[in-house]
């Protein structure tokens, strides 16, 4: 199957009328965070295909009406801190970064994030022992720690992220968070566990075997 992964920033390719017939056919849509409500309702309402998003740091996925309330975007799915079943796949989502300052949203300790994982060993440990990937994909905003790290201390790899490799071995982790400015970025990678971890900086398509 072929997923469209999007994150952190508004590219002209997608968010125009054209879009989605300018792009190869793709089963899944996932948001790895910080992109406008209505950037995500947009996508929403041009596919056929279920979106599901995590939140960034940056408090943007909330959509804004005229009086300046604020709401969740609609037609979208929310990830965060859930085990989704959409298109045939098992999707484990945690949106959000390390904290980095004393801001409310958008940052989590990483001992409660490990914590959340753990609980989730009763629900995702029998998959992991009969199958190998407990869960198929794992979308969060954050990286986890190694190449796609950023250099400073907000975009850090999270170790929470690296824990629930170690625990479910997801066959794929899409995140956010770290541009791609860099004059060879580095797309993807394989970590020490074999699981594949793409940068959804601006769009990208990924291919999955079903």
């Amino acid at each position: 199957m072929r997923i469209l992964a999007i994150s952190d920033q508004i590219h002209p390719f997608i968010h125009q009328a054209r879009f989605p017939g300018n792009l190869p056919a793709f089963d899944l849509v996932l948001a790895a965070g910080d992109l406008p409500g209505s950037y995500l309702e947009f996508v929403a309402t041009k596919v056929a295909v279920p979106v599901v998003y995590v939140h960034g740091n940056h408090k943007e996925e909330y959509a804004q009406d005229y009086l300046g309330n604020l709401s969740p975007p609609g037609g979208v799915l929310p990830a965060h801190g859930r085990i989704l079943e959409v298109a045939g796949l098992r999707i484990a989502g945690w949106g959000g970064a390390p904290r980095y300052n004393n801001r409310d949203f958008g940052q989590y300790n990483e001992a409660e994030a490990k914590t959340r994982f753990y609980s989730w060993l009763p629900i995702l440990g029998p998959r992991r022992l009969r199958q190998g990937h407990a869960v198929d994909i794992l979308l969060t905003h954050a990286p986890p720690p190694g190449p796609h790290a950023g250099a400073d201390f907000a975009h850090r790899g999270s170790q929470a992220l690296e824990l629930f490799h170690k625990l479910y071995r997801p066959r794929l982790h899409v995140h956010g968070h770290v541009h791609l400015y860099e004059a060879q970025p580095q797309r993807e990678y394989v970590t020490p566990e074999g699981v594949r971890v793409v940068n959804a900086f601006e769009y990208t398509l990924i291919e999955l075997e079903p």
